[in-house]
């Protein structure tokens, strides 16, 4: 296993991450609801329905992959800890892009806070939109934005949005 984990290669049975993406976002909201600093992230990819063995976008969509990751808060803001399902449609053979939904586990404040968002619930909606280039078979790199917020069941609902960008490494 640690062969694959460091990129060797083994048959999908014997590994365990699909892919892995290393970034750094910060905080694209205005006004008070701005959160400070930014946010280094890790997110790990897993393919339990067979994504790599898609032979179109249709059966693509048809796959998804189960993504689970953390966004750090620096400054003094909130760390997300999100999971879900991620969809990536190849648009050529080195484009692509990226949509994932889950939900996430934050650190942040719930309500009272007059500098950054009042998130009025700790289990918040997650989902992401992404556009990315693969420099070889096993790197790329995504543009992203995510957004977590409560869908209004509670209040309040300042929502958190980060935009940046991610290295992935493909096993």
């Amino acid at each position: 296993m640690a062969a694959t984990f460091l990129g060797g290669h083994a048959s999908a049975g014997d590994q365990v991450f699909d892919e892995l993406r290393f970034g750094t976002s910060t905080s694209v909201q205005g006004g008070g609801s701005a959160e400070d600093g930014v946010f280094p992230e890790i997110t790990a990819f897993f393919d339990p329905f067979g994504y790599e063995s898609a032979s179109n976008w249709r059966d693509q969509l048809m796959r998804p992959r189960v993504h689970l990751g953390t966004s750090i808060g620096t400054a003094g803001e909130a760390t997300q800890f999100f999971t879900g399902f991620s969809w990536t449609i190849d648009l050529t053979s080195k484009v692509f892009a990226e949509a994932g939904f889950g939900g996430v586990i934050h650190t942040g404040n719930l309500d009272g806070n007059e500098d950054g968002p009042n998130l009025g619930c700790r289990v918040l909606f997650h989902e992401y939109i992404g556009a990315g280039y693969r420099f070889t078979e096993h790197w790329n790199l995504l543009a992203q934005i995510a957004h977590s917020s409560n869908a209004n069941l509670c209040s309040p609902n300042d929502g958190m949005t980060r935009a940046g960008l991610q290295v992935g490494y493909k096993f």
